[in-house]
Formats: structure tokens, sequence, C-alpha cells
């Protein structure tokens, strides 16, 4: 494979003040090669409240099921806010909470814990007791994370089911995990109108067949709801009156914290565990190294909602467990202004911000002059989550929202790993835009070859993980088997992470996206995200999704959808242009067969491109499932593009 402008690239130094302050110095990596479990000790018993010490470091007697931390006790809602209240830190704000309609509510950690502890004695006297399981459907309002820590201060598992999600997909997580109670919401709001909740609930337990109990229902959008006497109760009645302190156990730490569901295109949704002290460790570790996090003055802005991964552990445990302050906004980018993320950071003065790559190439396409009119100089360290971020947009968000003072941290992870697992130190590494570079010190991570051997030069290949680490998945609920299967099978006691990568010469880190979207083009391997960088690069392109479809010539071929720059033209000619650009930057190999352009791109609520169902539309062949996208409509809209192109 040539190299491609992504890697023809300056890299960016850490400031001088940045470095000299970070948290982590560059012998951090070579400490934590030396002594690997020494290390995770040390962290552990340093960023972690342990109410009993721990005894074995990691029991790997039975791979791929991990114990780690090995006859420690800990509460994790205690590490999140008994612990900083005791320190005298009961009055630091540890949400700053932002609706949507532009109503707000701040928490201190004293606060919060009062909320908790009324949480917790709620689900108590619903029955809820350690080793149960509780569903949330929660839109991003305090309640979610209330409810989350007051599960996780009962040793209870929560299971929190995105709020975009149907009644079928909520149905069937609460089946599959056994819920007793379902916390939800009367509604939400999403681009200025009301949304409902709690009718999905109630038609997901409409058959009568599932473990639920009793439904707590938040009011927030103030909808008529129907109720089922007995079963349902207002969370104002209940939690409202419930008592503000609460005692809580010390559980073991491999208690089950939670379950999260991962939706695959096929299949029943797999139940994702994680457990308590290892989690808790290395979410802990990536805020003080990943995040440089200083808890006394920042104030952190993760963007995702708690229906995802990065909002369990960067929303409700990180940031809290950590004792910072940060910001839950409910509403999406553009409601009711384009400005309304800079509007917030300017309001609270963040100086953390973590986002996916979809909203920076939102942003990019909306101009930078609206950023511009915002006073964004509090921030001073920035995030990417969710997709590898591509190079131009990492050199907006650095020069536009950065003001070209702020590390950026483009990180790797899973729903599966739990927390960062491949990130530069801010403090420590020049940053390459588009790389997240290296694995974070006590990571071991690897690229290989279908055989499991390190590919010759800069070759792509498989992205696998060599050792366990702390916050690795312990399963997938009630099927070991599965989990074996799915992510152990393929090479030997390794962990197969399912995306493609490649290493530069500096032993960089580049990926290549999901080894689904990795196309095999007259027997090239090319990487959808390496094109779609490419054609983001051009000036004429504001976003870009590639696809590989079936093809009888060259066993699959390149198929690009675009939504071109305000003041590009929409014509065969921009089309052809941009197929020339990938050509000329990446290899004639790499030029995409078709370029279709459309006005908008399939997306999840949390941002995440579909590109399956771009897929679908590149073989001719009818759209699959729609009910994940933020707006179904875009695929009716593409098809009808493509059979007029």
């Amino acid at each position: 494979m040539t190299e491609t402008a992504a890697e023809q690239t300056e890299t960016f130094a850490p400031p001088e003040q940045f470095a000299a302050a970070a948290n982590i110095k560059a012998d951090e990596y070579e400490r934590a090669e030396a002594d690997y479990l020494g290390f995770w000790a040390e962290q552990s018993r340093e960023l972690v409240d342990w109410h009993e010490d721990f005894g074995e470091v990691l029991d790997w007697t039975n791979p791929p099921f991990a114990k780690w931390f090995v006859g420690g006790k800990l509460n994790v809602a205690y590490n999140c806010l008994d612990r900083h209240v005791l320190a005298g830190n009961g009055d630091r704000v540890a949400i700053n909470f932002e609706g949507e309609p532009g109503d707000s509510r701040t928490y201190t950690y004293a606060e919060l814990l009062a909320e908790v502890s009324k949480a917790a004695n709620t689900l108590t006297d619903l029955g809820v007791k350690t080793g149960d399981r509780v569903a949330i459907y929660l839109p991003m309002i305090p309640e979610a994370v209330i409810s989350m820590l007051a599960c996780a201060r009962l040793g209870a598992a929560h299971s929190v089911v995105f709020g975009g999600f149907s009644s079928d997909a909520l149905r069937s997580r609460i089946i599959d995990a056994e819920a007793r109670v379902v916390i939800t919401a009367d509604g939400s709001y999403r681009r200025a109108k009301p949304t409902s909740l709690k009718p999905a609930v109630d038609e997901a337990l409409s058959q009568g067949d599932t473990p639920v109990e009793h439904v707590l229902v938040v009011k927030r959008s103030g909808q008529e709801v129907d109720w089922v006497d007995g079963r349902d109760q207002w969370w104002e009645d209940s939690v409202g009156q419930a008592s503000d302190t609460h005692e809580c156990e010390f559980f073991d730490a491999e208690n089950p914290l939670f379950i999260l569901y991962t939706s695959g295109t096929t299949g029943k949704p797999k139940g994702i565990l994680h457990t308590s002290g290892g989690y808790l460790t290395q979410v802990l570790y990536s805020m003080k190294a990943v995040f440089d996090i200083k808890p006394e003055t920042d104030v952190f802005w993760c963007t995702a909602d708690v229906g995802w991964v990065t909002g369990h552990s960067y929303v409700t445990y990180g940031p809290l467990a950590a004792g910072t302050s940060q910001i839950v906004y409910e509403g999406t980018p553009d409601t009711p202004h384009q400005g309304r993320w800079w509007e917030i950071i300017e309001k609270y003065k963040a100086t953390i911000l973590y986002a996916a790559p979809t909203a920076i190439r939102t942003f990019m396409k909306w101009g930078e002059e609206i950023p511009a009119e915002y006073d964004l100089s509090s921030l001073r360290l920035l995030g990417s989550v969710g997709e590898p971020i591509n190079p131009e947009a990492w050199r907006w968000y650095h020069r536009v929202v950065g003001g070209e003072r702020c590390p950026i941290v483009d990180t790797w992870w899973q729903t599966e790993t739990g927390a960062h697992m491949i990130a530069p130190m801010p403090g420590v590494l020049s940053t390459k835009p588009g790389s997240s570079q290296r694995p974070i010190p006590g990571i071991s991570v690897d690229v290989v070859d279908d055989s499991g051997e390190n590919p010759a030069g800069p070759e792509g290949g498989l992205l696998v993980i060599r050792r366990p680490w702390p916050a690795m998945l312990r399963g997938i609920w009630k099927d070991p088997e599965r989990f074996k299967e799915t992510y152990w099978s393929r090479f030997e006691d390794t962990y197969f992470a399912g995306d493609g990568a490649r290493r530069d010469e500096d032993g960089d880190i580049w990926f290549l996206g999901r080894v689904d979207d990795v196309m095999n083009v007259s027997g090239h391997r090319l990487s959808t995200a390496e094109i779609e960088s490419s054609l983001v690069a051009h000036s004429k392109v504001a976003e870009a999704a590639v696809v590989g479809a079936a093809d009888d010539t060259s066993g699959q071929a390149v198929v690009a959808f675009v939504i071109v720059s305000n003041g590009a033209e929409d014509s065969p000619e921009t089309a052809e242009e941009l197929r020339q650009h990938v050509g000329k930057d990446i290899g004639p190999i790499a030029k995409p067969k078709t370029v279709h352009i459309v006005t908008d791109l399939p997306k999840t609520r949390s941002g995440k491109i579909m590109r399956r169902l771009l897929k679908d539309v590149a073989e001719n062949r009818e759209v699959g499932n729609t009910t994940t996208l933020a707006d179904a409509s875009v695929m009716d809209q593409i098809e009808k593009s493509v059979a007029g192109a």
C-alpha cells in the first residue's frame, strides 16, 4: 500500500507548559513494561479506595476468563462520591447539567451523594439487591447518572439501553439481563421537540413475559403517559421522598458492575459484562494519563450519551471517580443554533472536550466562523473517540477549536475493552493527525497478519491484544462459548479486536477501520477509513463514507458517498474530480468505481455512520434495519440520489 497524505504529515509537540505540568512523564512506558502486573497494582492502590486490599493482582489460570485484584473489596459508587465528600470536597461541582430547552441544574458532590442515596434506598424498597439487574432507559439527564450509581452502590448490575432504541431492542435486553426494575422517563427533548420514552417501555413489557416488577418514571417532558397501577411509580413520588443517607456495602472486585449490549447487524445482541475493581482502575488511570485530569481545576465534557460505553466510562464513572467537575448535555449540537456546543463551553469554562470525529466534521461543514463567535480559551485538551479521525478534521479541531494550543488525544478502545487502550500521552508524545499512536502504559497490543505474524513494512494487518488488561470484558452475559468464539478463537490466548491497523516507521498505529470495512480490491487490502480521509482532504468534500461493494471483476469495488462543501457543485464533473483525487493521493487501485454525491449520511444518534446500509444501496439490494438511525428518512434520500445518478 502506498504511503498516503495521512502519513505525510507534520507532528505536533505538546506545549512546553503543558508537558511540564503533565501527570505522566516519558519513563511511564518503560516502568509499566518492566513490571506489568506491579504497575497495575500500584495504579490501583493509588487511584482506588479499597475497603479490603487485594492479594493476587491477576488470576489468568482459566483463559480467556480473567480475575483482577483478587480478594479486594470496594464499592464503585463510594469511589465516585463518598470519598470526595469525606475528603472535604463535597462543595465541588460534580455535574453541570444543561438541558436542550435551556434549563440547567448543578449538583455538588455532596448533593449528588444525597440523590444517589435516595435512589439506592428506593431501589432497595423495590426489592433490588446485590446480584440483581436493573434496566435504565433514560435520556441524557442527571437521573441517568444517579440511577447508574445507585445500582453500583447496591452491587446490582445496570443495563443501560440507549434512549434511541426501539421497544423490541429494549425488550430483548430486559429479557436477556433478567432485569427486575426499569428506570425510564416520560420523554425527552430532541431538536426542540418532546420525544417519548415510556410508551416504548409499555410496549416492551406488554406481553407480560418479562421479569420486570416495577417501573420508575422520571418527569422530564411533561407528556401524558399510560399508567399501570402497582407497577409504575413516579421518580418524584418515590426517590423524592426517600432518605438521603445510605450506608453502602463493599463488594468483591469481580462483582458485576454493568451489562452493556452491543447491537450487531445480525443475531442476538451481545451482553458485554464488566466488573468492578479492574474496570474502575483502568478508567481512573486513563483519566489521569490520557486526559491529564486536574480535579481541582478541570471542567470535563464528554459529549457521549450514557447509552454507549463512552458515556459509562467518561461521563459516569471516570470523571466522578476522579473527583472533577463535568458537563452533562441533553441535546443536539444544532439546537437551538449551530453554536450550541461552543456556547456551553464558554458558559461553563470547559477545559477538556471529548467528542466524535463525526461531530467535528459536521462543524467543519457549518464553517469555522461559528466557533469563532465564542470564547473557547478555557480549553486545554481535546479528545477524539468512536472511529478514526481523518487528518483534515484533526487539523481543523486543533486549529479552530483548540486555538493551536491544545494537544489532541485520539483514543482507540471498545465496549469490550472498557477504557482507553491506545492513545497518545498528551504531555509526552508529539501527536500525528489521524494516528492513535501508542498503547497506553500497561497495555500490550500488536499488528499481525492472518497467520498471526507481524506483517513486513507498513502493510496493514489485524489489531490484537497480547495480554489481559484490567478493564477487559469478563464475558458475554450467559454465553461463555460465544465469548470465546467471538474474541479469542482466531489466535491462541490472544484477543482479536476486529479492527484493521498498521504501524508506520515510528511504530505508531494507524487504524484502518473494522475488518469488515477493509476491502479486498483485486487482491489489495484497502481501508475505507484511508479512502474517506483522502476524500475529506479535498476542498470540495465536507464528509464522506466509503464501502466495498461486490464486483464481478475485482471482487470488491470502492463506492463512495460524499457530502460536498458549501459552494461545491453536485455534478458528474465533481464526482469524477474526486475519483481522480483519490487515485492520485493513494494510488489507482484505491480510486472509487463510483462517487455518489448525497445530502446526508445515515448516522446513529451517537454519530456513527451506518456503512452497512450504504453497502445495501451500493449492492442494489433492500436496505436493512434503520431503527437505530437518528433520521431514517436519510436512506430514502440516498436511494433516490443513487437512482437518479
